[in-house]
């Protein structure tokens, strides 16, 4: 193998993160594929992917904008308990400070439906809107997201700890998602560029 350059690869591990199978309330599907957002601020998605690292599952939360296709909030840690995407959450509404009405689409995993993270909405006036169960092109923009990160950025990386992991995401994050990557629903334009253009 070697003396024809052939390397073997491993598969990618892959790890479940939505637990719909719960008898929690969950909200109707009031974003109802309409990605297109106006105006930022309007509408958020959010949800969960794993990472792996020689020490384990790291889980990212994560929350992006619609109207600018911007990560605006993010967290990360070895669990994905509900105060994992609070803290992602609470990172987009300091970030952001959005007015109230602002409408918050998910999947329907349990995190998502506990009272604790529907009060934390509520606190905040925003209202919640879920996938349908099983359909994860309800929430076709955000996994885009975690298709681009895992297969620009992650797919040839083996990290040592999720220290190493976390930084290296928080790098894509920041410099080149947010920052450099062109987006054709945004005429060609970075997130950033389009955050910029409307605060000027």
């Amino acid at each position: 193998m070697r003396e024809a350059g052939v390397e073997a690869r491993q598969r990618r591990r892959w790890r479940h993160t939505t637990d719909s199978e719960h008898s929690l309330p969950v909200a109707p599907n009031l974003l109802n594929r309409q990605f297109m957002v106006a105006e930022p601020n309007r509408v958020w998605v959010a949800d969960i992917t794993a990472i792996w690292t020689l020490e384990g599952w790291l889980y990212l939360a994560a929350v992006l904008d619609l109207h600018d296709r911007q990560l605006v909030g993010w967290a990360m840690a070895d669990h994905m308990r509900t105060q994992l995407i609070l803290d992602a959450l609470e990172m987009a509404v300091g970030r952001r400070q959005p007015e109230r009405g602002l409408l918050h689409h998910s999947d329907r995993g349990s995190q998502y439906a506990s009272h604790e993270y529907r009060g934390t909405l509520a606190r905040h006036g925003f209202q919640a809107s879920m996938s349908r169960k099983g359909n994860c092109w309800d929430n076709a923009v955000m996994e885009r997201f975690f298709g681009s990160l895992k297969s620009e950025w992650l797919a040839d990386q083996r990290y040592a700890s999720h220290q190493a992991a976390r930084r290296d995401v928080i790098e894509y994050i920041e410099m080149e998602y947010n920052s450099c990557r062109l987006h054709s629903t945004l005429a060609y334009q970075t997130p950033r560029e389009i955050e910029l253009a409307v605060a000027a």
